[in-house]
């Protein structure tokens, strides 16, 4: 005998119906906001205090701006998100929706990036989430190559934890002992400091691990606080670009900061949306890095920019950070 109680959502037509019109309804909010984006980008531009810069080698672009005369607090630091997935997964099966970069770590810096953010899981390999990809040491020989390449470059390299993994054992004293001469020690007193005057260090290490006890002041890692950022998951790109304009406007600007805080332009893949690999869903905000730093000066923002991070990073965006650097240090911005 049939129950009086089934409904139409026992129908599986009719559910099926339902999922496919929320696809739909979902793809078009998609295309409302990137419209929405490049409406912005004609009418607005993306012109913003040293613009127009372009560093003559991208890889020493901080030492042509004058180790004596750049302090830590005034760098807009290019980063990359996810920066050691270049070779996670399996090529044209998982790695689409796992890679956020096509580079390697010492491509990415020699291209001029100089935040670093990797994933670590309890047997020191690089991970996305379930994926693991090559040990962090190659991450570690790329920072130190591209060190021993350059002189008065700075590095920010972050290692968390990945959500769901266990702290590798002992990393504290790994990283330590990996990169060695290369740490600057945990210490406020860095964010006034030039270049110059924290060499031959370059490396500021933030370890952020799940359990473990937290790097202390005077430490050769520096701890999570030291490194915030307020990341929201969605694919909707005028969503997370408000989102961030919105954070960071929350912030002390970067003369009175005692840490460094991160803006990343991205938008992450939805496990409800048809689009799960990631080029073609970051690639909706990706080309508005320039977009955002112009905006973020129209609404008086300009002095809190600080760390910029993007997925696949390309010269010019890169070029962008140095731009606003360079301005600041002549002391247009």
């Amino acid at each position: 005998m049939a129950s009086s109680n089934s409904n139409s959502s026992s129908n599986p037509l009719e559910a099926m119906g339902a999922f496919f019109s929320k696809q739909v309804d979902r793809r078009k909010l998609v295309t409302t906001e990137k419209r929405a984006l490049a409406t912005r980008l004609s009418s607005s531009g993306d012109t913003f205090p040293g613009s127009e810069h372009r560093p003559a080698d991208r890889k020493r672009w901080m030492a042509e701006l004058g180790a004596d005369k750049l302090r830590v607090h005034q760098v807009v630091w290019p980063g990359t998100h996810d920066s050691a997935t270049n070779k996670i997964g399996v090529p044209l099966v998982t790695r689409p929706f796992a890679q956020c970069q096509s580079m390697s770590v010492y491509e990415q810096l020699a291209m001029g990036t100089r935040v670093v953010d990797v994933r670590v899981q309890e047997e020191r390999r690089v991970c996305h989430g379930i994926l693991a990809t090559y040990p962090v040491d190659v991450v570690l020989d790329d920072v130190s190559r591209f060190l021993s390449e350059t002189e008065s470059e700075l590095v920010i390299l972050e290692i968390r934890t990945e959500f769901g993994h266990e702290d590798p054992p002992g990393f504290d004293r790994f990283l330590a002992d990996k990169l060695g001469e290369h740490l600057i020690p945990q210490d406020e007193a860095v964010f006034h400091r030039t270049v110059a005057e924290l060499l031959p260090r370059r490396v500021i290490c933030v370890w952020k691990p799940r359990k473990s006890p937290p790097p202390r002041p005077g430490d050769p890692l520096w701890s999570a606080g030291y490194l915030k950022d307020n990341w929201i998951d969605t694919d909707l790109p005028e969503t997370k670009f408000e989102s961030n304009l919105k954070f960071l406007g929350q912030q002390p600007p970067v003369a009175g900061r005692r840490f460094f805080y991160r803006v990343e332009n991205t938008v992450t893949p939805k496990a409800d949306n048809p689009v799960l690999c990631v080029w073609p869903v970051t690639k909706r905000i990706h080309g508005y890095a320039r977009l955002f730093i112009a905006e973020a000066f129209a609404k008086g923002l300009g002095d809190k920019l600080q760390v910029f991070s993007t997925d696949f990073i390309d010269g010019d965006f890169v070029d962008a950070c140095a731009g606003v650097t360079k301005a600041r240090v002549d002391g247009t911005a």
